[in-house]
């Protein structure tokens, strides 16, 4: 059961092959015996899953099961799940228990899926490897040496090992994507405001998107399907319409343009993962589709514009944390001042500090308008790029990341760890989707195809990536761990 498709699965419940609660055991079961060595979920939540499994399997006994209705998943954890810890990956939240459910969950729960737990992550999403976790690294089940990538690394693992046919991850400068293509696993951030952001714990508010990870194209745009639309509580949600991210998969990509950024083939790109996205782009040429190289000049000013506004938004949003209303708190304060600067030491990690440092110190008076306001001019220099390029082209392709997993520890130069988005952070300047797909591998480890739209073009990007996988078996390719019966 735990190497099929979140599709195949949902076929399989129709048919009766096996129930939701057989199929949530035999996956607790894996878990149990298997995330000791990968560190992927910080909570499991089983008992509230069997009973989830249950309802559901009752609600299709009755003739009311929709598409996702018994299906396992997991969820990273920076989703609010009402009575369940709500960590961040980080001590400040180690006490913490959510007292609601934010809306991707109860949109969720409400499509009758079942959640077996709460994923590992970089502290406060802050990272590119899964490292900065108060709960330890994740590992990638591809090569336990190596990262899974970050900071959705534990739902991209999970779901990679077969532990859980597939999770929620959030993305603020390319952590569904990059995570996704270490693992080869499919992983989609939908376009800003698509997703309601309520109920999910805030690192830059401006950048950050939840969205679907999973084996295949078709089972994101079922979980797409599930959780995007307008929220009244979300003041940043978009009021649009959500289209069947379902009924476009099997267009054909005849006439299809593609665009090749020639900023995304130069310096710093490993030879095997250029080789691995060009022979990709041929299967597309195979299919209909025409290349051409365009340009996105702003390109190199991503990460240093990224590495101003993100750490910002973070120095404001994480100011809540105080030891006062929730979250870690001190021993035996001296007093308020004591409290509040004892209790941010004890309860934030190296990598969120040194974020909370960065983004205090550009909002401060006489950096603002050198740093801060020069740094959003450049974003929109970087959004009208991605526009000009959707002017001649349907989608953009190249790598999701310059290099394959690296391994632990390898990257213990902050510079270093940030330049592993050079590829992903410009989309969320630009607030665009951006999907990665399994495209081949270096040596063991995964490569990933990203492809990028314009804004609300999921619908295409997800019929893109199910055209390749159709002509591909990458994304159906198994670490030795999730081949394992049991």
């Amino acid at each position: 059961m735990h190497d099929q498709t979140l599709t195949g699965l949902a076929a399989a419940l129709a048919a009766g092959e096996f129930s939701s609660r057989e199929l949530t055991e035999h996956l607790l079961a894996r878990i149990e015996r298997h995330d000791g060595a990968l560190n992927s979920f910080i909570t499991v939540t089983g008992e509230q899953a069997l009973a989830a499994a249950d309802a559901a399997d009752a609600a299709r006994a009755r003739g009311e099961a929709g598409p996702l209705t018994g299906l396992p998943l997991a969820l990273k954890d920076i989703f609010c799940t009402q009575g369940v810890k709500t960590s961040c990956g980080s001590k400040m939240l180690d006490n913490f228990t959510a007292p609601y459910d934010a809306t991707v969950v109860e949109k969720l729960a409400a499509a009758g899926t079942v959640s077996l737990g709460k994923t590992n992550m970089d502290e406060f999403a802050m990272g590119s490897s899964n490292e900065n976790s108060h709960y330890g690294p994740v590992k990638n089940p591809w090569d336990l040496a190596a990262v899974p990538g970050g900071s959705s690394g534990g739902s991209a693992a999970a779901v990679a090992a077969g532990l859980v046919p597939a999770a929620l991850g959030t993305d603020t400068g390319g952590s569904i994507r990059q995570p996704a293509s270490f693992c080869g696993i499919t992983g989609l951030k939908p376009t800003y405001g698509r997703v309601s952001r309520y109920g999910m714990v805030a690192y830059a508010s401006s950048l950050d998107q939840a969205g679907p990870m999973a084996r295949s194209a078709s089972d994101c745009a079922h979980l797409l399907s599930a959780i995007a639309g307008h929220d009244l509580r979300d003041s940043t949600s978009v009021a649009r319409g959500v289209p069947d991210y379902v009924e476009g998969l099997d267009a054909p990509l005849s006439g299809l343009k593609i665009g090749l950024p020639k900023e995304y083939f130069g310096d710093g790109l490993s030879a095997e993962v250029e080789s691995a996205v060009r022979e990709a782009i041929k299967v597309y040429e195979s299919l209909g589709a025409t290349v051409r190289e365009v340009s996105l000049p702003h390109t190199h000013y991503a990460i240093p514009a990224y590495y101003v506004i993100a750490p910002a938004e973070a120095s404001s949003n994480l100011s809540r944390y105080d030891g006062v209303r929730f979250g870690h708190r001190c021993e035996n304060p001296s007093d308020l001042i004591d409290l509040y600067k004892r209790s941010r030491a004890e309860g934030f990690g190296e990598e969120v500090k040194r974020r909370i440092l960065i983004g205090t110190h550009t909002l401060s008076e006489g950096f603002f308008d050198a740093y801060y306001k020069q740094a959003q001019k450049v974003r929109r220099l970087i959004r009208q790029d991605f526009l000009d390029a959707f002017e001649e082209v349907d989608v953009l392709m190249g790598p999701a990341s310059p290099t394959p997993a690296f391994d632990l520890g390898a990257n213990k130069d902050p510079v270093s760890m940030y330049l592993q988005d050079i590829y992903t952070i410009a989309v969320n300047l630009a607030g665009i989707p951006g999907i990665s797909v399994p495209a081949g591998f270096a040596g063991r480890r995964p490569v990933g195809l990203q492809i990028l739209g314009t804004h609300f073009a999921e619908a295409q990007l997800l019929n893109v990536a199910h055209q390749f996988q159709q002509a591909t078996d990458w994304h159906l390719r198994r670490p030795d761990l999730a081949e394992e019966t049991a």
